[in-house]
Parts: structure tokens; C-alpha cells; sequence
């Protein structure tokens, strides 16, 4: 398969920062043109006239659209002017994603719910509008999963549920459209060293001490460089699956076991005094998401006191 992305067309949304950011970098500097889509306008404007002021194509090679990828009207448009403004699309990473703070017993439903939308129902929705011009250039779709597709923390119901949803999403997706030419592929990175996780070990003690504990993979740290490399190199050669680092591999190898009765005794040890720790901290914070997310949209972001209030007032009926 060509290693080689010099002209192609890559769609990437939750492109203001982080991942999606460093791998519009980087798949920029091997010559390919980007549609970059988020809900943070001033970071894509800038990150866009950095883009062009780098490349040596006369004119905008890189444009950028605002957009919630929950919105399907939001990210037809997106699809609609990235195809207007550049030709077409050869491939699309559906990588917007945020993660909601506490447990379930604590935390807002509205933030769960936000959770599991913006990283599963947002993926199928940005594949979905992308996905007929993809086929028309026999592309590749790379769904944005994480370890947390075979793995499992107290505090990241909502997180994991959907991250194992979009797995599972691309391996059918897989299937439905090999015939037409386009390969899918998930990536699975592990702790990125970004603002969503930086600003949760912020935001929790509790979780910083935990990850610190977890062995090799499960709680290592890689650079966004690194990773945006690996994304880079995968949609480059139609990866099936990309693996951040490589190790996470065995993680998913192995998560029979990650998730099974052994590791429910280990990590339930933990939980119990893990739990109620983070609880008081989520409790304390006042707040569903950290401060750097982009976290409901347009919706108001219901407090925890306010969710707090609404199950002792559930319980009284």
C-alpha cells in the first residue's frame, strides 16, 4: 500500500487541539491538504494560517469549519465545503472526542449522555456524511477509539462505553464497504499527553495516583507527536488497526483477561477507597467536564449539585 499522502484530502474533526491538531501537522508536512473541523473557530483559523504559511501550494491548501459533530446539518456543511473548497475527501478521521468527570452514581446524566454523542453518535455521524465521497475515491476512514475500547477505570463509564462502540462501529463499517474500494481502519491510542488528560489528572488526584500505578501500557504516557505520527503513518498505509503506543496491542490481545473476574478483584480493591475519593473531588469541582473541553455544545452543562438535586428529588416521588 502507498505510504505516500502528497495530495490527498484529510478530513479531521476535534482538529482545534491535541491529536487531531499535531496529526494535521504532520500529515501537512508529508503534503496533504486538510479539512480541519472542531467547535473552537479562533484555534482552526490559526491553525489553518499556520498550515498555509508553511506550504509551498499557491493559494489555500487547508481550510477549516466549525462544527459540532453532534449537529448532522453542522457536519453535512463541513463535508459539503470541504468537497466545495478541495475536490473531495480520500479520507476522514473522526477523532472529536471528550470525557466527562465522576462516576455514574455522581455524575450528570446530561454529561454521560454528552459523552457517549460526541464520541460514538459523533463518529457515526461524521463517517455517515463523509463516507459517499470517500468511496468515490476508494479512501480510508479512520475511526479515533482508544485503549479504553478493552479497557476498563472506575470513573469512565460513559468514556469507555463509547469508545467501545466506535471500535465495534469500525470493524462492521469494515465489512459494509470493502467491496467499494475503502479500507477502516481504529485507532487506539493510550494516555496522550494532551489538555483532556492533562486537565483530568488536574482536575483528580485520584486519577493521577491510579494511572500512575497501572503497568506498562495501561498507564504509560506518550507524546502528541508520537502519536500523531503513528496516525499519520496509518492513514498513509490504510491501516486496520494503529496502536499508541505499539504495546496497547497486547492489551488488546489480551482483554479477555484485562476486563475478566481477576481484574475486577484487582482493580476493585482500588475502587473502594478510589471511588469515594473521586467523588468528593468531582463534588468539589462543581463541574461535568474540565475546563479546557469543549464539553456540551450547545447544551446547558448541568452541575453536579444540580444532578445531585434532581436524584433526591427522583427519590422523593
Amino acid at each position: 500500500m502507498s505510504k505516500s499522502v502528497t495530495g490527498q484530502v484529510v478530513l479531521i474533526t476535534g482538529a482545534a487541539r491535541g491529536i487531531g491538531a499535531e496529526t494535521a501537522r504532520v500529515l501537512a508536512r508529508r503534503g496533504a491538504r486538510l479539512s480541519l473541523v472542531g467547535m473552537e473557530p479562533d484555534r482552526l483559523r490559526a491553525l489553518a494560517d499556520e498550515l498555509n504559511a508553511a506550504g509551498s501550494t499557491p493559494g489555500p491548501a487547508h481550510v477549516w469549519f466549525e462544527a459540532d459533530v453532534t449537529d448532522q446539518a453542522a457536519i453535512d456543511a463541513a463535508v459539503a465545503k470541504t468537497v466545495e473548497a478541495l475536490g473531495g475527501i480520500d479520507a476522514v478521521v473522526a477523532n472529536a472526542g471528550v470525557s466527562n468527570l465522576g462516576t455514574v452514581a455522581l455524575g450528570a446524566p446530561d454529561a454521560l449522555v454528552r459523552t457517549i454523542d460526541v464520541n460514538l453518535n459523533g463518529v457515526v455521524r461524521t463517517v455517515s456524511a463523509a463516507l459517499p465521497h470517500v468511496i468515490e475515491r476508494k479512501g480510508y476512514v479512520l475511526v479515533v477509539a482508544s485503549l479504553a475500547s478493552f479497557t476498563v477505570l472506575p470513573g469512565m463509564a460513559a468514556y469507555c462505553a463509547s469508545k467501545a462502540g466506535a471500535e465495534a462501529f469500525a470493524n462492521v463499517l469494515r465489512l459494509e464497504v470493502a467491496h467499494r474500494g475503502v479500507k477502516v481502519g481504529s485507532a487506539h491510542p493510550g494516555w496522550i499527553d494532551t489538555d483532556l488528560v492533562r486537565d483530568i489528572e488536574a482536575d483528580l488526584g485520584s486519577f493521577k495516583a491510579t494511572r500512575s500505578d497501572l503497568p506498562g501500557p495501561l498507564g504509560a504516557t506518550t507524546s502528541v507527536e508520537e502519536c500523531a505520527t503513528a496516525f499519520a503513518d496509518g492513514i498513509a498505509r490504510r491501516k486496520r488497526r494503529v496502536y499508541v503506543p505499539r504495546s496497547v496491542g497486547v492489551v488488546q490481545a489480551l482483554r479477555t483477561l484485562v476486563i475478566g473476574p481477576i481484574a475486577d478483584k484487582v482493580i476493585g480493591r482500588q475502587a473502594r477507597t478510589l471511588v469515594p475519593r473521586m467523588e468528593d473531588e468531582v463534588r468539589a469541582l462543581g463541574r461535568s467536564f474540565s475546563q479546557t473541553t469543549v464539553g456540551m455544545g450547545g447544551h446547558e452543562q448541568v452541575t453536579v449539585d444540580q444532578a445531585d438535586a434532581r436524584r433526591a428529588a427522583s427519590v422523593k416521588r
